[in-house]
């Protein structure tokens, strides 16, 4: 196959539909054979097939914004094109294809046992029972069509499930987010795109292959991780609900079993340890139980609400609505020396009452696949380090973002804490929503968010909302809403392993977000893959 790149589309010349905001495929692919023919000189009975690789947006220039792509294609006599085009952009195409030799060779007397169905533990699970290994995953929260139900009551009612929530349940906290599949990391062994393929296969849209930030949507992410589930049970794993790990049983440095919801134990000679971020009381069980852990860092701040139409004006201009919601990313480091920076930014989407414990409240981002809701929101967030907590335990992280999520319960008298930007910048209480109106899901109360913050955030907030206006026009809006406390950005604890992904207890596997080795449903999803791998470079079934 040929690998063509840079070629490029203007968006005015593709058919969008208004709901969704999507191209419409058919046209899309049709404009798409035609520039292949031009650019590689053929007939149309020398170009057999193509797909898209990659697909991205260059708005860097508002009047002449495009779509770019890569694609492969399968055509004759391609070293004969080759030789005859010398384009650059046109080339072999090459992809890494994912490919994993099991090695182990050790039989297990128990199947594994996976604590968490969030992605790493979802993805996990699912490889080591197409190995044929059948895992038992135990999930302290419900099933997804269970927890859909309790995060709604909490929202309407203020009435919260701590074992049933945004953070706790099937799918993880990602289930309620914007479902985003883009990542940092860097995985020359294709196991992210054995990821986006994985989602596909069980109910994302084919777009989620090529699209340059794909996203699936809190939506349509809730059945994909139900058909998954269901995947592994066909496939002989196990799957329990509203099922608490409540220790660890080891011996003689090894792992032995586990204690569920303190009566039943499960004997097993591997344990995946895929916690989510906000399992606070299992790490306090792991680090009784002697596995070696370590504090880190992570960010805290607010979710910023601006209105969507904005957000696009200021990134597309005036073809904004040919193109999907907008989204954005923004950094700069703050004169008190702190980095300041979106993250999780939803195009289109919800705040949300993430909380998890009582008398605590957290909040966070989600959108549908859509992305249709008035407003846009990101978390904007600073970072804090092991040396702005109180003491040097190995939970301080865990103190440190109790003690903020305290005062944003106090301070909203156990609703969600909201503020006018131009209100949180004079350190006032709002009396009322202006020209922006909040898109929250669960119930507000205007509070003074500047102090549920250590007053270095929320000085390098406003100092962040500032230049974010001179990349964003209208990003220092004062009736922007501000809402609080964003906490739950990553661990605040890393559970050490070693090459081999093993804890300092044999046979236990720390893994994905919780752990400490990821951050977001890829790359948490990615680190369930290598987990997996690392059990089969042990073990048989």
């Amino acid at each position: 196959m040929l690998k063509i790149s840079q070629l490029k589309l203007d968006v005015r010349k593709l058919p969008v539909n208004k709901e969704t905001r999507k191209v419409e495929y058919g046209k899309e692919r049709e404009l798409l054979y035609k520039e292949l023919l031009k650019i590689l000189r053929i007939p149309e009975r020398d170009l057999l097939d193509f797909h898209i690789v990659k697909k991205s947006i260059d708005a860097r220039k508002k009047e002449e914004i495009k779509y770019i792509y890569v694609l492969a294609a399968k055509v004759k006599k391609e070293k004969q094109i080759l030789r005859k085009l010398k384009n650059p952009n046109v080339c072999i195409y090459e992809r890494k294809q994912y490919a994993f030799t099991p090695e182990g060779t050790k039989k297990l007397s128990h199947p594994p046992v996976i604590i968490g169905m969030g992605p790493a533990g979802l993805f996990c699970a699912l490889e080591l029972a197409k190995a044929g290994m059948k895992p038992v995953v135990f999930e302290r929260g419900k099933a997804v069509e269970e927890r859909l139900q309790d995060v709604e009551r909490f929202w309407q009612t203020g009435e919260l499930n701590t074992e049933s929530n945004v953070q706790f349940g099937e799918g993880g906290a990602g289930t309620f987010s914007d479902g985003k599949l883009n990542t940092a990391v860097k995985d020359p062994t294709g196991r992210i795109q054995k990821v986006l393929n994985t989602f596909v296969e069980y109910g994302a849209p084919e777009e989620v292959k090529y699209l340059n930030k794909p996203h699936i949507g809190t939506n349509r992410l809730q059945g994909i991780v139900k058909n998954m589930r269901e995947e592994i049970i066909s496939l002989g794993g196990q799957v329990h609900f509203s099922s608490k790990m409540t220790d660890i049983l080891i011996e003689d440095g090894k792992v032995t079993g586990v204690e569920i919801n303190d009566k039943e134990t499960v004997p097993c000679e591997v344990l995946v340890l895929a916690l989510g971020h906000s399992a606070r009381d299992t790490f306090s069980l792991i680090l009784e139980k002697g596995l070696n852990m370590e504090k880190k860092a992570f960010a805290i701040g607010v979710r910023v609400e601006h209105p969507q139409e904005a957000i696009n004006k200021s990134q597309y201009g005036s073809e904004y609505d040919l193109l999907p919601t907008a989204d954005y990313k923004v950094t700069c480091q703050a004169s008190n020396g702190r980095g300041v920076y979106s993250f999780c930014m939803c195009p289109g989407g919800y705040v949300v009452n993430s909380s998890s414990e009582d008398g605590r409240c957290v909040v966070n981002g989600m959108s549908n696949y859509e992305r249709n809701s008035a407003n846009s929101n990101s978390a904007l967030i600073v970072t804090v380090t092991p040396d702005d907590f109180e003491n040097d335990s190995v939970l301080a992280g865990v103190w440190f973002q109790r003690k903020w999520e305290e005062a944003a319960y106090q301070a909203g008298g156990g609703k969600v804490p909201v503020q006018l930007y131009g209100d949180f910048k004079e350190n006032r209480v709002s009396t009322e929503f202006k020209s922006v109106k909040p898109c929250i899901k669960g119930e507000t109360a205007f509070a003074n968010v500047r102090e549920c913050l250590p007053p270095y955030v929320g000085e390098a907030i406003i100092e962040g909302m500032g230049a974010f206006d001179k990349k964003i026009k209208g990003y220092d809006n004062p009736d922007a809403i501000i809402s609080g406390v964003e906490t739950r950005t990553s661990s605040p604890v890393r559970i050490t392993r070693n090459e081999a992904l093993e804890s300092s207890i044999q046979g236990i596997f720390p893994c994905g977000e919780g752990a400490g080795y990821a951050g977001g449903i890829t790359s948490a999803a990615v680190d369930g893959i290598k987990v997996y791998e690392a059990i089969r470079m042990q073990f048989c079934n």
